[in-house]
Order: C-alpha cells, then structure tokens, then sequence
C-alpha cells in the first residue's frame, strides 16, 4: 500500500486532480498485487456510488439550488443586515448570520463563497471596509454552511463511516451554532480595531422583526423540518433529500413565486453539474478504499498510534494537523472519503463517539477551501473581489486562529457540540 499513496501523492504533486489521482492510484494497486482480480477495479468503481444512503447528496445539492433560485438569499441578506446594524463591522456581521441560515438552504461552502463575494462584498467594500477584510470575512463565515444541516460532508462521512446522518445534522446543528458565535465574536474585535462603525443606531422593532422572521419563514424552518422528520422516523437520510427538493419546489412555485421554467431548467444544469463531479469522486475512491481495507490499514495505524498514546485529545489533535495538511492539497470531499475507513477505528479504540468525530472530521477539511496552495473557496473569492494572494494570507491569521480555537475547544469539550443529539435522541 505504500507504493500506492506514493503514487497518489505524486500525481497531486504535478498537478494532476484528486479523482484522477485516486483512480489511478486504485488501479497501481492491483496492478503490483498479484492476487488480485483486475476486473474488480471496474465492478468496485461502480459499486461505491451505489449506497442508498448517497442519494441524499444529489438531492440536497439539488434543494439547495432550487432554493437559492427562489429569491430566499437576498430576503434573508436583507434580514441579517436588520439583526447585526447595531453592531460594530454591522456588514461583517451579517455575512456571519447570513452563512448561519445558508447552511440551512445549500450545505455548501463553496457556494456560499460565491454568493456572498457576488452579492454582499462589493457593498461592503463600498461602505469602507478594506478588500482583503471584505473576503476573508465572506471565506471563513462560510464554513459554518458546511456544519449546519444539511451539510455534504457530513452526508459524506455517515455513509462511509456508517454513522447515523440524523444524529450527525443534529450535532452539526448545535457545531455550527458555536461556531457563529466564535466568529461573530472575532468580526466584533476585528471591527472594533479598525474602527468599521455599526451600518445603523435605530434599535430593530418588534415590527421589523416580525417582518423579517415572516418573510423568512419557509428558509428559517427548513432545518428543523429536517431534524424533526429524521428523528421522529418520517423520513430515512435518502428520503429526507428527496423531501427537500419538494420543499423548496413548493417555496419557490406558491410562496416566493419566483421560481419559473427557464430558472428551474437551469438549476437541473447546475446541479447536474455540481452532483456529476461528486459521484465521479466517490467513484474513483473505490478500488482506492478497497485496497485500504485489504491490507487492514486501519488495524495497522490504530496499533501503532495506540503505541505512542491512548489519550483521545492527544490523537484528535494529531489528527487534525494530519487533516489540515491534507486539505492544502485535496478538495474536502475526498479527504473525507479516503481517511473516514481509516481514522475512525482509531479514535473508537480510545472512546471517541463517532458522531462527534464526524463534526471534527467535516469541519476540519472543509477548511482548506480556505488555504494555499489549492483552496476553491480561496480562489473564488479573491477573483471575484480582486484580493492579492499575499493580502489575504496576512489578513486571514487572526480568523484562523479563532477557528483553530474553535477546534481546541470542542475537542476539550465534546459536549458543547454532543448536548443537543443526546437531547434529541436520549
């Protein structure tokens, strides 16, 4: 196996894409290995897309594109802006808020990058604040849409880790919560060294604010919806995607009425798209991930990590450097996808909830959308806002740090994020 991820990271190295990488490094494991049947390659491509519980991915995507065509994203921009104006860096503050209630509607990071670097960045660059604060700001709030419901890593590592998806949203949910908070509170700080004033003095009305939550409403329940259907049995992690997209059918027909033909022909594009790149990765991981599990990978780096330490902090955080690491390199996705077989023995040899380790695992990779050498969301944001590279790096280490912060905390502190699924589900 060792040729094998030799292999893989060399063809990273030069360039080549991760699914390729991984494809192809599956395929030089069963070339070097005799023993194995080189027709298995083919079948094993094709049986890892086949899980029932994937289909919540294409579903979700879909639902979430369906949504933001709807109009949902400026009505709910308009409301965060109500919440935060009193607040200093008030503009900042509600890309924090804003990408609190995406995660709701699209689970995509990425997504949220693009949507806010388009609609709210330019606005906020207008009112004084500085480009390279502009889009760190829109790039790190973004993560709390990976971690609130319904997010695809989350989905991700409960199909491969054979985690229950309904216990993952629901920690996911009270993650994202805290780390809201975490960033909300180093926008204030941040805003308040640079002086960026409060977009507004008037206190927000109960009037507005009924307003707000009213016109808001179908966005705001979505996610509980959600939750409650997993929990109370309605719906299976399959079923609850192909209820989304109903919803946000409905929403977007009878609620909002902005959802026509010729928009919802190009939402079928987009997500087909955006589901074709996804299930191609998971394709391609799989003579991959069956070459892990042949050579008992797992059993091997669990007896030999268990040997140095059997403290579960001490292994999360080595892990977390690992998956820090990894991400510079890799889209999240398929980190998730080629370590979830191999870390999650690990840390359950040492007591660690697999729902927990899911919440590290996913928040953890989607970071590096955030880092160089080959962060999307980095990307994304700077070319849209026109950020230099070396602007962004110096004013990204303060946010980096809270979010490093973040991690620290919860991994000391498993029940600030394991409060609510023991709620939900004791």
């Amino acid at each position: 196996m060792l040729w094998v991820f030799i292999v893989f990271l060399v063809l990273l190295f030069l360039g080549v894409p991760v699914a390729i990488s991984c494809g192809i490094a599956g395929v030089v494991y069963f070339i070097i290995n005799d023993s194995m049947i080189f027709n298995q390659v083919i079948s094993l491509t094709f049986s890892a897309t086949q899980s029932v519980s994937l289909l919540a991915i294409p579903m979700f995507i879909l639902a979430g594109n369906l949504m933001n065509a709807c109009g949902i994203t400026h009505r709910l921009l308009g409301f965060c802006g109500m919440l935060t104006r009193r607040m200093h860096g008030g503009m900042a503050q509600t890309s924090v808020l804003l990408s609190t209630f995406m995660g709701g509607v699209s689970g995509s990071s990425v997504a949220d990058c693009a949507m806010e670097s388009r609609i709210l960045g330019p606005n906020m660059i207008k009112n004084g604040y500085s480009r390279g604060y502009t889009g760190v700001v829109i790039g790190y709030t973004s993560l709390i849409t990976s971690t609130i419901p319904p997010g695809n890593n989350l989905i991700l590592y409960g199909t491969s880790g054979e985690v229950s998806i309904g216990r993952l949203f629901t920690a996911g949910l009270s993650a994202g919560l805290l780390m809201m908070v975490v960033l909300m509170v180093i926008v204030a700080i941040t805003s308040h060294r640079r002086n960026y004033k409060p977009t507004s003095i008037s206190r927000v009305t109960f009037h507005e604010l009924g307003n707000g939550i009213m016109e808001n409403i179908w966005a705001l329940i979505f996610p509980i919806i959600l939750l409650v259907g997993i929990r109370l049995g309605w719906f299976a992690a399959s079923e609850v995607g192909a209820f989304a997209c109903v919803y946000a059918l409905l929403c977007g027909v009878f609620a909002y009425r902005e959802l026509d033909w010729k928009t919802f022909c190009e939402v079928l594009w987009n997500s087909v798209i955006d589901i074709s790149a996804i299930v191609f990765l998971i394709a391609l991981t799989g003579p991959f991930g069956y070459g892990v599990a042949i050579d008992h990978l797992p059993q091997i780096l669990t007896s030999w990590m268990l040997n140095i330490t059997t403290n579960p902090f001490i292994i999360l955080m080595i892990i977390i450097v690992v998956l820090l690491i990894m991400g510079c390199f890799m889209e999240g996705g398929a980190v998730i996808l080629i370590l979830t077989p191999i870390l999650l023995p690990i840390v359950e040899s040492v007591g660690v909830d697999p729902v927990f380790f899911g919440i590290v695992i996913a928040t953890t990779c989607v970071i590096g959308i955030l880092t160089p050498p080959v962060g999307l969301g980095m990307y994304i944001v700077t070319n849209i806002l026109e950020i230099p590279l070396k602007e962004w790096v110096r004013e990204s280490a303060p946010f980096f740090v809270a979010i490093c912060l973040y991690m620290i905390l919860i991994v000391a502190f498993p029940n600030l994020v394991m409060w609510l699924p023991t709620l939900v589900y004791a």
